[in-house]
């Protein structure tokens, strides 16, 4: 696997700086085996993931006057763990329409997910990572079919996708205490392009 650093997608999503999901775009040098091929590429972001939080720790120490930095690995990893299942790639990028928004602020959507004492610091919908993180990000069902649209040129018929455990990586572990936790791979058959979506996040 090699990361695809200049996707002109990186430069779209940076201009959305509140967004929590992350993203890691990238091509294998051997043809696509199935599920083999999205298991590489969920390890082969986490590890990224971990470079780029290393990477950020130096640059803080740096900035601060301080000593290198913190080399060590951020994260555990236990592949063994990691399970997937097939999800359909329309169900994936679904984006709900907003009904009302109350005085308080609460958007509510027209859809059935909402999150309640059930599924706390679950599995939480692409939609809802991007569209709901703890702290308010202010984006809307337009923004996040328009990141879509950047990364899914080809549209939902092209991707193949599978949702993963997130009992995998301790990287996780703050979605678990209240948010929710998330991990998605998504081949792009015409592009011969993977990418990882990966949400966690608290208050």
């Amino acid at each position: 696997m090699r990361e695809l650093t200049n996707d002109p997608f990186y430069a779209m999503i940076a201009t959305y700086d509140r967004c929590v999901v992350e993203y890691c775009l990238m091509r294998s040098d051997v043809p696509h085996q199935g599920l083999r091929s999205h298991k590489d590429a969920i390890l082969f972001a986490m590890l990224k993931m971990i470079e780029r939080e290393i990477d950020e720790r130096s640059r803080s120490y740096a900035l601060y006057g301080g000593e290198a930095g913190d080399r060590r690995f951020p994260w555990k990893l236990d592949m063994e763990k990691a399970k997937a299942v097939p999800i359909d790639p329309a169900e994936l990028l679904f984006a709900p329409e907003i009904l009302r928004v109350d005085r308080n602020g609460t958007v509510f959507y027209d859809c059935a997910w909402e999150p309640n004492d059930e599924n706390f610091g679950g599995q939480i919908p692409y939609w809802y990572a991007f569209l709901e993180p703890p702290h308010s990000s202010g984006h809307i069902p337009a923004d996040f079919r328009k990141v879509n649209s950047v990364l899914f040129p080809a549209g939902a018929d092209a991707l193949e996708a599978f949702q993963w455990t997130t009992d995998w990586s301790n990287y996780f572990d703050a979605g678990h205490e209240w948010w929710g936790a998330a991990c998605w791979s998504v081949y792009d058959r015409r592009m011969e392009r993977y990418a990882v979506l990966l949400a966690s996040a608290t208050d």
